[in-house]
């Protein structure tokens, strides 16, 4: 369900059917097929009969800050599900717990305001700990997308895309290939060693739009009575015209932060001056 205050009883963040989304994908060319929904595996159910599907989840972690950030978890087992979903809300028990377990996880769409607010201290968190850049979202702009890229070239991570989408259309329009990858194991090891390849679109405000109207088209579907609420759906094009205005901003932001601040990566012993002694002792 959507978190925004007043939906999280009333409208999904997406009604896409995973039978229909494994379908499109692999008429659009993927051999291998992942769905991230937001701390939720659900689609799993559907889809884990699947030879060339693996399972993944998007999961929403607060940081040291006490900031939001969304990080992907990818090539994870029911359990991991269940042991990150009790970690979600202290970062560094589920990056230790990530760590532990050899997880390839990501920070996605790091130039966004879509969690809230952002420190600056949970880039650093990010530079140091983080294995993997989303720098190329689906949903994103392209100077969101270049400009994570960049960081991520920058600081050396592994550098991967996916669509991001909550309505059919975009499905598998933007993806992650790794060239001569054969199998799940074959696609994870190339990711790490580098020989992973970004493709596809950028998001688009129309773009956005359209996949708002595609998501209250499917609400109203599901629940007739919302109709009478139809009036607000010409609300909808002003709504994200002011949210891809905000996310720009966002963006121009925190680059200028990035570059402008402190060089040194943050480590763990930074909480606790006496954690690096103890460590080495």
């Amino acid at each position: 369900m959507f978190a925004f205050p007043g939906l999280n009883r009333l409208c999904r963040e997406s009604y896409n059917d995973p039978m229909e989304v494994y379908d499109r994908l692999k008429r659009r060319g993927m051999s291998m097929v992942t769905v991230t929904d937001h701390d939720s595996i659900d689609a799993a159910e559907a889809l884990r009969g699947y030879p060339d599907f693996f399972l993944s989840e998007e999961v929403t972690a607060r940081m040291p800050s006490g900031m939001e950030v969304h990080l992907g978890v990818y090539n994870m087992i029911e359990r991991d599900h269940i042991e990150i979903q009790h970690r979600r809300n202290d970062f560094i028990a589920l990056l230790m717990y990530l760590t532990e377990r050899k997880l390839f996880f990501s920070v996605n769409h790091v130039f966004s305001g879509l969690t809230g607010r952002r420190d600056e201290a949970d880039f650093r968190w990010f530079a140091s700990y983080v294995p993997a850049y989303e720098t190329r979202n689906g949903q994103m702009c392209r100077e969101a997308n270049e400009s994570a890229s960049r960081l991520a070239a920058r600081l050396g991570k592994i550098a991967i895309a996916g669509s991001d989408s909550h309505a059919m259309a975009g499905v598998g329009l933007t993806y992650t290939e790794v060239p001569g990858a054969r199998t799940t194991e074959e696609f994870f090891a190339g990711l790490r060693l580098g020989t992973g390849r970004v493709h596809g679109m950028h998001g688009s405000r129309s773009k956005l739009t359209a996949d708002v109207f595609s998501i209250v088209k499917s609400l109203f579907r599901e629940k007739p009575w919302t109709l009478t609420l139809s009036p607000l759906a010409l609300l909808v094009p002003a709504f994200t015209a002011c949210h891809w205005t905000n996310e720009i901003r966002f963006c121009r932001k925190w680059c200028a932060v990035i570059e402008n601040g402190e060089k040194r990566n943050r480590m763990l012993w930074d909480l606790d001056s006496s954690f690096g002694a103890n460590w080495a002792s």
